[in-house]
């Protein structure tokens, strides 16, 4: 299957939950911000949310720091 993640098409092998799609990447889904298709996804629905194919998924890590 075909999706986009962050502007670059990746190739996964089917349809798989967020959280086992996060992790295969090595990211800590509690650290992420993540958009399936423009729709930001709740963390309360991280478990209920699969990566099917054609999706652009945008994930986004929380940076510390700022102006001071």
């Amino acid at each position: 299957m075909r999706i986009t993640v962050n502007g670059k098409p990746r190739e996964i092998e089917g349809e798989t939950p967020l959280p086992a799609f996060l992790r295969a990447y090595g990211i800590d889904p509690r650290l992420v911000a993540v958009a399936i298709n423009g729709d930001v996804v709740s963390k309360t629905e991280y478990e209920r949310a699969c990566v099917r194919d054609g999706d652009e998924v945008e994930v986004v890590r929380m940076v510390g720091g700022g102006a001071r």
